[in-house]
């Protein structure tokens, strides 16, 4: 085992030190001092340690496990010795004398590119490699399955091309890693101050849009500042006369008491405002046939389609329907809707309470609650002494109330009105004045709705304010009422116990040119018939309407007439109507 073997070449000494697994003796080399050989480095290492493949360079031998080597580079052995000889091959896969130790060995070359002993020339021409150059051999490997020929037909560089190339350094590598996440922390930081840039021009722009918007529809609806005024709202560019508006006419019909209350119901679809006006009783109607009446003797008289043509006349409007609502259809409307808050401004006694000195009914305060049976005491109240103007405002509450509580919806709307079940006027269907209250309904909890009262003078005519505050502004009309002097008016009471006298009277007064006013049946028999007058110039009017009854010239006397009237006429026994 310490036998030492001398090559010849160079005087390198080997000393066996044990045999592989083919019987193969395994030799040591003994250091001299003569250069170092040049051993085959297949990846162009040198000095890096171990090399499985015997790169170039003194190689550190792998530990040998009881003779056998695991896959070190053994030194040349005498049996293929360095310098021309092949290195020597474990497998001695393809080589010749392959088993045999006195055979000479091709060099191991792992692609296969040697087949004879002693170093060959490189495919393409190459000249083969100089002593002391380390060769950069490429670290893909090809298929294992790839043919011996195909592998021969590689370009196959020479070592010279390749003896100086360097490898890649790792903090390089770092450095430029380190610069890219830098870059793209930057462009990032950027892109998210110009999305931040872009989100605050949006913002500013749809304020600008909200706030443009919002001016435009207050100046539209005529609530800005400094805008707003009687008429001038939206279509306050619009001349009043040209506005669009929707007008029906409610009475309302106390039928536990007796008695009319009266409104229209404007809905300005110009201006988008809608108000409830309120008609005193005494307002002066004219007929078709020249009769002059007033609004409650022309409501129970009449009836609706009458009412409603008197009134277009009258006003300058155009109604579309009319709307009887007797109280207890009111009553039940304000439940349908769940009650109603009105700012009550009297205490309402309780119509049903059994004994006088009982709580009211209906308290005065802001915000009070109403259910059906309290908005009904409430619009039909009239404490002695008030005016018919101040139960009318009441009843302009309720309606007011109610139509903050009405569905706004069309057919939610005409569903409550069905329900109520009324019989209405043939010119307003069911779903039509749903419609309407719906319309109305809207603009009443939108705060665009209002009540207005239409001043009436005392002889139910109507002054020129009055034309222009109300009847022009708000309804869009002229006031038409009978002309001074137009026809001479002449009211008639009923005092000879006869009910038809009053027609009969009325019958030769429209025939004598006069215009009949209604004035009731007294409460006592009269024997002597009056004929009145107030101003002496109609003193001669007092005596031709006497004339006209068959009344003597004594029964003309200066006295008390009524309001709307010229001449006032109590008739007394002493009448005899013509036959």
């Amino acid at each position: 085992m310490n036998d030492r073997y001398d090559a010849g070449y160079g005087g390198d000494q080997y000393e066996l030190v044990g045999y592989d697994e083919y019987g193969q003796p395994v030799y040591q080399q003994v250091p001299t001092q003569q250069a170092p050989q040049e051993t085959y480095d297949a990846y162009g290492r040198q000095g890096h340690g171990y090399d499985p493949y015997a790169t170039g360079g003194q190689q550190q031998s792998p530990p040998s496990y009881g003779g056998y080597d695991t896959g070190r580079q053994p030194p040349a052995s005498p049996y293929g010795p360095q310098g021309g000889q092949g290195s020597y091959d474990p497998y001695a896969s393809g080589a010749p004398g392959a088993g045999d130790p006195g055979a000479t060995r091709a060099p191991y070359d792992p692609y296969g590119r040697t087949g004879a002993a002693g170093q060959q020339p490189r495919a393409g021409g190459q000249p083969p490699r100089a002593a002391g150059q380390t060769a950069y051999i490429p670290q893909q490997a090809g298929p294992a399955h790839e043919s011996a020929e195909r592998r021969d037909g590689r370009e196959d560089h020479g070592t010279e091309q390749f003896a100086f190339v360097e490898e890649p350094d790792g903090d390089s590598e770092d450095v430029i890693d380190w610069l890219k996440f830098t870059e793209n922390r930057t462009e990032r930081r950027e892109e998210a101050r110009r999305r931040a840039r872009s989100r605050v021009v949006a913002l500013v722009v749809v304020l600008a849009l909200v706030a443009v918007g919002g001016v435009g529809y207050l100046w539209y609806t005529g609530k800005l500042p400094g805008l707003s005024s009687s008429g001038h709202t939206s279509g306050g560019t619009t001349p009043a006369a040209a506005q669009k508006r929707d007008v029906i006419v409610v009475h309302l019909h106390n039928t536990a008491k007796g008695g009319t209350a009266t409104a229209l119901l404007v809905d300005n679809t110009t201006t988008r405002r809608g108000t409830t006006v309120l008609l005193p009783n005494s307002l002066a109607l004219t007929g078709d046939d020249g009769t002059t009446t007033t609004l409650a003797k022309s409501v129970q008289d009449d009836g609706s389609s009458g009412t409603r043509d008197q009134l277009d006349s009258v006003l300058g409007t155009d109604i579309e329907g009319t709307w009887r609502l007797d109280t207890p259809y009111l009553q039940n409307l304000v439940d349908l809707v769940g009650n109603i808050d009105v700012d009550t401004n009297t205490d309402v006694p309780d119509p049903d309470a059994k004994k006088k000195g009982s709580g009211p009914l209906v308290h005065k305060g802001q915000g009070q609650t109403l259910s059906g049976k309290m908005a009904v005491a409430y619009a039909t109240y009239r404490a002695a002494g008030e005016s018919q103007n101040a139960q009318l405002e009441r009843f302009g509450q309720v309606m007011q109330g109610t139509l903050r509580k009405l569905s706004s919806d069309p057919q939610g709307a005409t569903t409550t009105v069905q329900t109520l079940a009324q019989i209405l006027d043939p010119s307003l269907t069911d779903k039509d004045l749903g419609t309407f209250l719906a319309k109305l309904a809207d603009l009443a909890k939108g705060g665009d709705y209002g009540t207005a009262v239409l001043p009436v003078q005392s002889d139910g005519t109507l002054s020129a304010q009055t034309s222009d505050s109300v009847v022009k502004q708000i309804l869009g009309g002229t006031a038409k009422s009978p002309e001074q002097g137009a026809a001479v008016r002449v009211s008639v009471q009923n005092a000879t116990g006869v009910k038809d006298n009053t027609e009969k009277a009325r019958v030769v007064l429209l025939n004598g040119g006069f215009t009949f006013l209604e004035g009731g049946t007294a409460s006592a028999v009269r024997t002597t018939s009056q004929v009145l007058y107030s101003d002496p110039e109609d003193k001669e009017n007092a005596t031709e309407a006497a004339k006209t009854l068959g009344l003597p010239a004594t029964a003309v006397t200066k006295g008390t007439v009524r309001s709307n009237a010229d001449v006032s006429v109590v008739l007394g026994q002493d009448y005899r109507p013509s036959s």
